[in-house]
Order: C-alpha cells, then structure tokens, then sequence
C-alpha cells in the first residue's frame, strides 16, 4: 500500500467563493507536497463539521468544460455548484482533482467528444482512442486526507469506484452520499452510460427525458 504520510500540506490561504447564481461562501485552499502522481492537486476546506459527525467530502475531478464554461454535455459544474453548498452545510472538503476526462486529458476528452457525436457512448469513445474508461487513480485524494488529518468520512458521490478506492487505501468511508441528478438535452446519454456501464447511483427511470435538476438523493450506505 502506498505511504500515504508521504503527503504534507504545503500552504493555506483564504478564499472566498462566489458562484454565477450568487452563492458564495467563505473557504481555504490547501496546497500539498509529497503527492504520488506529482499534480497540482487543490483541498478546499469549506464549513466546520460538527461535533461528533465525519466530515463530508467531495472528490471533484476537474472539468474544464463545465466547470469553468458551463458546458451542458457533463453534469460537472452542476455537481461542483452542488457540493460546495451542500458541504458548506455540513462541513468538510471538497478536494479538486486535476483528473481532465476522467484522467485521459483535455485534448483526449475534446477527441472522444467529437466520437460520441458519431454515436459512441463515453466509455467506448475513450476505448476507441486506446485510452482507459476511466483513467483516475486516487491514491493522492487519499493522502490529501491524511494529510488534513481525515480519516473517516462521509462521500458525497454516485461513483462506487471512488468509495473502493479510498477503502481499500485505508479509509474509513462511513456512508456514500449520492449527489443531485442534473440533466440537459445534451447530457442525458452520458448520465445513462455511466449507470449503465460503471453502476453511478443515479436513477435510471429518470434518465429517459430531460428536466433539469430532479433533487438530492437519498443517502445510500456503502
């Protein structure tokens, strides 16, 4: 197993956050040294858990597109605008992951974009271009946590693979907190494909039209 002490936090520095909805929130921003894969990797530390309670934590993969330019082919920036509220509420991290298209690059994922106009789904575009399904390893989320001092947590994802993930380096997931469901006309093929092919907890019945944001899910243990 790797050495997940290895990771030490490197700097912290206030950063207020304000969303294009209006939403802001004070935060933190923690910088790492010592991280296995060597990227800029970013915590950052939102609220304050109660007393008593896991903190609540998001493994948020970047996303260029959505994220920064609202693209509406992803539910990234969605789930990004969600998770910082939603641990705001609660208290913990959202650690921000430079993990473009599922790990494969921006350029790989603008590739496998221009394949999925011709019909194939996210997973077989990447297996198309040579490349992983999914390409992410989070092996340094984890020593980010350790490094914060987290060992037991709360995941706010509809990924199992990350909750394995983080298990079997060591930490405590207590329970997986699915995330809202955000479609588009554009996206809703990509939300089914990842039901479908990598068991994401998002409801499948509802995946068959567009509505835009159809609420939290329950929490689901495990």
């Amino acid at each position: 197993m790797p050495d997940l002490t290895a990771a030490t936090q490197r700097s912290r520095v206030r950063v207020p956050l304000r969303f294009h909805d209006g939403y802001s929130v004070d935060t933190e921003l923690v910088t790492f040294h010592g991280l296995t894969d060597g990227q800029e990797h970013v915590a950052v530390i939102i609220g304050e858990p109660k007393p008593g309670t896991t903190p609540l934590v998001r493994l948020h993969s970047e996303c260029l597109t959505g994220d920064v330019f609202g693209s509406a082919r992803c539910d990234c920036g969605p789930q990004l605008r969600e998770a910082v509220e939603r641990i705001a509420e609660h208290g913990g991290v959202l650690l921000y992951l430079r993990q473009e298209g599922r790990g494969i690059g921006l350029y790989n994922k603008l590739d496998a974009y221009a394949l999925q106009d011709e019909g194939l789904d996210t997973y077989a575009a990447n297996a198309a271009l040579g490349l992983p399904e999914d390409a992410r390893d989070y092996t340094a989320a984890a020593q980010m946590l350790q490094a914060l001092g987290i060992d037991s947590l709360d995941l706010l994802s509809n990924n199992p693979d990350k909750a394995n993930q983080l298990r079997a380096l060591g930490m405590d997931v207590h329970d997986r907190v699915p995330t809202g469901v955000f479609t588009t006309p554009d996206n809703v093929r990509y939300l089914r494909a990842k039901v479908l092919q990598t068991q994401h907890t998002l409801p499948l019945g509802e995946l068959g039209g567009v509505g835009g944001h159809t609420g939290r899910a329950e929490l689901s243990v495990g």
